[in-house]
């Protein structure tokens, strides 16, 4: 009896302190988020102040007038680079209901003059705490397009200064071996890491080409075409903008079809190291368009590898992991290239506004798709 006794209170005690079931890694690395769909808006082909809307590749919130600023991508040929500032109409569910046309800005070049055609190609857009945008152009190497990240007045549109770019994101054609971009696949992505709203402290900028570096994929497949730098720099309200590090982020691979596959956005989010991204497929079926979280994890640094070709088994790269498949929404997706972080929602929540590329054609449209962001 004393020793069934005896049992039972080990037996009691062993269960007490069973250890508790491991959290994954990936539990840890991640944070608890997640997205609803909240609508769709298709802006009506117009013209606005004799500028034909359209090309709308990248949008940035502005929380202090509640207005969204959207850059075209028209390379000054249908009229002057420029940036439309937008605002947004929801229901009383948070329901996207309209997108609205209030005002659209000219770019001048640092001679003050507008861009002439052919010497820009705007895509990303952030707005900085110092009220001033950073738009990144693309470049598009068979027109000779240099690609570059450039600080614009807010107000007037006038140039203020351009980043460095490294000599390996600039073309060298028809020097061999080829290096930089690859044509109209350069920085489409821009995004501010931002931890203060004082115009005098430092903030953080990130971008990346589309696709992988012609040295970094020599073979030009487009299955091998997955290894990209994600460039991080450091503005300070003193001196040049530096470069702090390059990060190798990896594109999930194209689905079968598939005759583009790139990275479009990505968006900092509050908490320092973490992201959002988008990744863009093109082909036969139509646009895939994939929203990731991501997280830089301790990525290695890859400012001094000369080629990423062949050279990436030993690499941390950013760790990534899917919110959302965007054609699992049951709607007809077009050229998703933009993402920006909007106004609280009604309960609090935060709201992230995507916006589509029309490429100025009339089969396509300006698509806005509305997404509630939760965090368990």
């Amino acid at each position: 009896m004393k020793k069934c006794f005896l049992a039972a209170i080990l037996s009691l005690f062993l269960v007490s302190c069973t250890l508790p079931a491991r959290v994954s890694a990936e539990t840890r690395l991640f944070r608890g988020l997640s997205v609803e769909f909240l609508g769709e808006y298709q802006l009506p082909k117009q013209t606005f102040k004799d500028t034909v809307v359209g090309g709308l590749s990248g949008i940035t919130y502005d929380r202090t007038t509640n207005q969204f600023y959207a850059v075209s991508d028209d390379r000054s040929t249908l009229a002057p680079a420029r940036f439309y500032t937008l605002t947004m109409e929801l229901d009383s569910d948070d329901h996207l209901q309209k997108i609205n046309i209030e005002d659209v800005t000219l770019l001048k070049n640092p001679e003050k003059q507008f861009f002439t055609s052919g010497t820009i190609d705007p895509e990303g857009i952030a707005l900085s705490p110092r009220r001033t945008l950073f738009i990144a152009s693309e470049g598009a190497v068979k027109s000779n397009v240099l690609p570059f990240i450039g600080e614009f007045d807010l107000k007037t549109g006038e140039t203020r200064e351009f980043l460095q770019i490294p000599p390996r994101y600039l073309p060298n054609p028809p020097l061999k071996p080829l290096r930089g971009i690859k044509d109209n696949q350069g920085f489409e992505s821009l995004t501010l890491g931002i931890s203060s709203s004082l115009a005098d402290d430092p903030f953080r900028l990130f971008s990346a080409p589309e696709t992988a570096l012609q040295q970094d994929n020599p073979s030009g497949n487009l299955a091998e075409d997955t290894h990209l730098r994600f460039l991080h720099y450091g503005i300070n309200p003193l001196g040049f903008p530096i470069l702090v590090a390059e990060h190798l982020y990896v594109l999930d691979p194209p689905p079968a079809g598939a005759n583009f596959n790139g990275l479009v956005e990505i968006l900092a989010l509050p908490k320092e190291g973490y992201f959002l991204s988008l990744e863009r497929t093109q082909g036969i079926g139509g646009f895939g368009v994939k929203l990731f979280q991501v997280v830089n994890a301790n990525a290695t640094d890859t400012s001094r590898i000369e080629s990423l070709a062949g050279n990436t088994e030993n690499l941390q790269p950013l760790a990534k992991k899917l919110l959302q498949d965007l054609g699992e929404l049951g709607i007809e997706l077009d050229n998703q290239e933009g993402m920006t972080l909007g106004p609280r929602l009604r309960d609090g929540s935060q709201s992230l506004l995507l916006v589509s590329d029309d490429n100025f054609q009339k089969s396509q449209v300006n698509q806005f798709l509305l997404f509630r962001l939760i965090e368990k």
